[in-house]
């Protein structure tokens, strides 16, 4: 539950500090006093969106501290785990906020993003103010109430991803024929594109090899030529070959008489000799190898001339022609294969459908059984509210196939029937500003009943109604109060009555500057505080012994 609450520099209130108890906490005040301030100023500390309208006139930083103490069991704890935040206790939620805008979050004392702030928040209060009635008022949501209300979340969790299971396998099928149609309007073109590709049947790397073969064949001729005086000068006037062997012989006359000097010089002229010989091998050689043949250029420059001219045509590179042949082949067997590809895609769709149909089929029968439930429940608290002979059903109908989704076929509506024999309709269309808020009432006590939150705030929920029908407003909510901590801002005297403890809001001036301040009533107050809401400014001693029979009951 809540046990305290403080606030610094919010809207009007400088320093607040209170402390709540368990049971039914009621908080009444003239209009305008700061409740308000209060419920806006819990909801900062929750989670909700930070403004710094919420700062106190002329404050650098306000804030708030909301401070829980929780059972061991509290699907909280498994929250913080999830978001690896130290559990303990108590509950710590802190939320600051900065005249520049900036806030920060924080549970017992470790740094949290608003959006983890919230996701706890939610676990530990639910307040249901003017806005959760136009909620409820609102038949898009009903649906989403009645999950809450039948513990519909596997169930809708499960169809949701048969959805999108569904979802991606239609996708991934109109991809494909899509695809095809384009292939086979295309199928002429690829044809004679792969035709011609085929028949050019570009290589790898066959670009580089063809432009240093069209360079040697442009200078063979040059080539030979030099080879040719290389030949002669080696061979001309007897040739290098013979002057070595001349020179040979001359040192061989006198190498015995040089007593091993000359044996270099010998060796000298034998590996000269060999290399001479070697040299004019590979010169033969490499002049027997060269093509002279003008039309052998001409052939590699036509090669050369057609994967440049193809490269050009289809926008890329020479390297790139052999994997955009293999490309546009694919694309035309896509067309040839493509009636088998869609089949197996249409099979996957309409397993995935056949799944999808099941799961929210099987969601909608456990919306049925909820919804019976769910409208005994209602009925059971419309009795005590004065509303015995009016009717509550929830209608769960199947929605057309264009507006199935993650949640399901189902449209849900809550209808009511305040008269016997009337035709039932939309609560907002139905019930008088009274019997809506005691339809209200009975919906989220019976939503209430079904949720994780220990704590539960109600904003005015006795709006529009008085007398004895204030007073089983003030009932249930007493009776609600046993299993959770209710706080109820309230004008009502009946149902002021019925709470366990009771605080007054009240706004003052001091200093020529506007306070708002709430403070906890004694039994004396409290019956002072209640007559003052059945009598009005002038307190009369008829109206302190109505609040006191109110408050003995």
């Amino acid at each position: 539950m809540l046990e305290q609450l403080s606030i610094r520099n919010i809207v009007l209130i400088e320093k607040l500090d209170l402390t709540f108890e368990n049971g039914l906490c009621v908080l009444t005040g003239e209009t305008g006093a700061g409740k308000s301030i209060l419920l806006d100023s819990l909801a900062l500390a929750l989670g909700a969106r930070a403004d710094t309208s919420l700062l106190r006139a002329g404050a650098e930083q306000g804030s708030v501290t909301a401070t829980f103490s929780l059972v061991p069991v509290h699907p909280v704890f498994e929250i913080m785990g999830d978001i690896e935040v130290e559990p303990g206790e108590p509950l710590i939620l802190r939320r600051s906020l900065g005249a520049d805008g900036r806030s920060r979050a924080s549970i017992n004392d470790q740094a949290v993003s608003a959006g983890l702030l919230r996701m706890v928040g939610e676990a530990l209060v639910e307040i249901h103010g003017q806005n959760a009635e136009r909620g409820l008022l609102d038949a898009r949501s009903h649906r989403a109430l009645l999950d809450q209300y039948g513990r519909l979340d596997r169930d809708v969790s499960t169809t949701a991803g048969k959805f999108e299971t569904l979802q991606a396998a239609e996708e991934k099928l109109a991809h494909a024929l899509q695809e095809i149609e384009q292939a086979r309007v295309d199928e002429e073109y690829l044809r004679h594109v792969v035709e011609e590709l085929t028949e050019l049947a570009p290589e790898e790397e066959e670009e580089e090899k063809l432009a240093i073969q069209r360079s040697n064949l442009m200078h063979a001729e040059k080539i030979a030529e030099a080879l040719r005086d290389a030949e002669k000068a080696l061979t001309d006037h007897g040739g290098v070959e013979n002057r070595i062997r001349t020179a040979t012989r001359a040192v061989e006359r006198v190498i015995e008489k040089a007593a091993g000097k000359l044996d270099p010089v010998l060796e000298g002229l034998e590996r000269a000799a060999i290399e001479m010989a070697e040299a004019q091998v590979v010169i033969n050689s490499v002049a027997g190898d060269l093509d002279m043949d003008p039309a052998g250029l001409e052939v590699v420059e036509e090669r050369l001339f057609a994967l440049r001219a193809a490269a050009r045509k289809h926008k890329c590179e020479v390297t790139d022609l052999p994997r955009l042949l293999q490309n546009f082949m694919a694309r035309l067997q896509s067309v040839e294969d493509g009636d088998r590809e869609v089949e197996a895609l249409k099979k996957a769709a309409s397993e995935a459908r056949k799944e999808f149909i099941d799961a929210a089929t099987q969601l909608s029968e456990r919306r049925a059984d909820a919804a019976k439930k769910m409208d005994v429940a209602v009925m059971a608290e419309l009795e005590p509210l004065k509303l015995g002979a009016a009717k509550f059903t929830t209608f769960v109908s199947e929605l057309p196939e264009s507006n199935w989704g993650p949640s399901g076929i189902d449209k849900v509506s809550f209808l009511v029937a305040t008269n016997p024999g009337s035709a039932a309709g939309p609560l907002i269309k139905i019930a008088s500003g009274g019997e809506l808020s005691r339809f209200m009432l009975a919906l989220k006590v019976v939503l209430a009943q079904v949720g994780s939150a220990p704590t539960l705030i109600f904003d005015e929920v006795d709006r529009g109604v008085g007398g004895a029908t204030a007073d089983a407003v003030g009932d249930r909510l007493r009776r609600l109060a046993e299993g959770l901590q209710v706080l109820v801002v309230t004008h009502s005297p009946q149902v002021a009555a019925a709470g366990q403890a009771h605080w007054n809001i009240r706004k003052s001036e001091m200093n020529n500057v506007t306070i708002t301040s709430v403070d906890r009533l004694d039994p004396s107050a409290r019956t002072e505080e209640i007559a003052r809401m059945l009598s009005g400014a002038s307190i009369t001693a008829e109206a302190r012994a109505a609040a006191l029979s109110l408050i003995e009951g």
